[in-house]
């Protein structure tokens, strides 16, 4: 997924679960935050290693425990991972999602495309109308809160 849309959902998400939308929004962009800085900068040749590895869990699961920040940050993070699978099983690559095992396992024909390139390759995939319809989902709760907004000024 792209980054924004990564943020936008976890702003959604931290809504309804009264969780900090703050933490959650920085919960998910941290995966994209280490990682590709490293891969851009030739410490890695994929774009889901450290940031993106489900073997966080030993550092996250304490830091939610800490209470409801960390548990925000955890939330953010763990949909962040959530929605990257998806992504990539959406499109065709479930052998990709193994990204979650790295550095244990890694995929075996990984995309690997640096950020600009993958927006090309992934505008008008299945994945690319999957983030059209989360967009439309912030439309209408954007319009719901504006429509209440104005009714409660009246």
């Amino acid at each position: 997924m792209l980054f924004a849309t990564h943020l936008v959902v976890a702003a959604l998400l931290a809504r309804p679960t009264r969780l900090s939308s703050a933490l959650v929004v920085a919960g998910a962009a941290f995966p994209d935050l280490v990682d590709k800085p490293l891969a851009s900068l030739g410490v890695f040749d994929l774009f889901h290693t450290v940031g993106h590895s489900a073997l966080l869990l030993v550092l996250v699961v304490p830091i939610a425990l800490t209470g409801r920040a960390g548990l925000s940050v955890a939330v953010g993070w763990g949909s962040h991972l959530f929605l990257d699978a998806l992504h990539i099983v959406v499109n065709g690559r479930p052998t990709d999602a193994l990204f979650l095992g790295w550095p244990l396992v890694v995929p075996p024909d990984p995309l690997a495309l640096p950020p600009g390139e993958f927006v090309v390759y992934y505008l008008w995939s299945p994945s690319f109308f999957l983030e059209f319809l989360i967009w439309g989902a912030l439309a209408v709760v954007l319009a719901r809160r504006y429509r209440a907004r104005n009714a409660a000024s009246d």
